[in-house]
């Protein structure tokens, strides 16, 4: 029984082994994707450049950027997109006097950003919709409820400033109610990517969600990495 059953396990030792290099040539195989890259959001406008594919002319096609932001985290830093420079980052919004989802929320991401707590290429950003209150003193205090790494920054600015980066940047709702501690935010995850482009909304309660935002910054880190690869060659 044992020398029938060691062909077997030697079977499943080449299996797992090769496993990987077989997917990994799925993806890049003859330098082609063989994966279904991650939609782009936003208003997009046709470009007067183009490429040729097979033969036809493409105009190329702009898409919508995050623009340029000045902003500061719990520890006093200004932050901007030098921090990020061909970094993906994901992003949401919140308030520190914010009843019940935004501590949902966040518990979320600090369970992300303890998934790619080593991986250099992914950051996550926490901005509140109340900077008149949420002061980088409040955002620190706050922060220590969770593991917070050098990766995860919260992070407050001017009102106007912030919410017209939430409206016109991040394309979501970002309001204070008029008369009340109370505000209208929106409660998804964004992803960026390095070229501060939007590329995925995910709510950030839900479990099937944060599932999909998890495997979609693995396919955005691909995404990224084939850019140097071509760069390179």
């Amino acid at each position: 029984m044992r020398k029938a059953s060691f062909p077997k396990k030697i079977l499943i030792l080449v299996a797992i082994l090769a496993l990987p290099g077989f997917l990994y040539y799925l993806l890049t195989a003859k330098g082609k994707n063989r994966y279904k890259p991650l939609p782009f959001y936003g208003p997009k406008q046709v470009a007067k450049t183009g490429h040729k594919f097979h033969g036809e002319y493409i105009p190329d096609t702009i898409y919508h950027k995050l623009n340029d932001f000045k902003l500061t985290d719990q520890n006093g830093n200004e932050v901007s997109f030098k921090n990020f420079d061909k970094k993906i980052f994901i992003a949401n919004f919140f308030y520190t006097g914010c009843p019940t989802v935004c501590s949902m929320v966040n518990k979320n991401v600090a369970e992300l950003v303890y998934a790619y707590r080593k991986n250099p290429m992914v950051y996550f950003l926490t901005i509140t919709v109340n900077p008149d209150k949420d002061k980088p003193a409040v955002l620190n205090e706050y922060a220590k409820q969770f593991e917070v790494t050098n990766k995860w920054l919260f992070l407050s600015g001017d009102t106007a400033a912030t919410y017209n980066l939430a409206r016109n940047g991040f394309l979501v709702d970002a309001l204070k109610i008029p008369g009340k501690e109370d505000f209208i935010y929106s409660d998804k995850l964004i992803l960026i990517d390095a070229e501060k482009r939007i590329r995925g909304y995910y709510s950030g309660t839900t479990t099937a969600d944060i599932t999909k935002l998890n495997d979609e910054i693995k396919v955005q880190i691909a995404e990224e990495l084939r850019k140097v690869d071509k760069a390179l060659y």
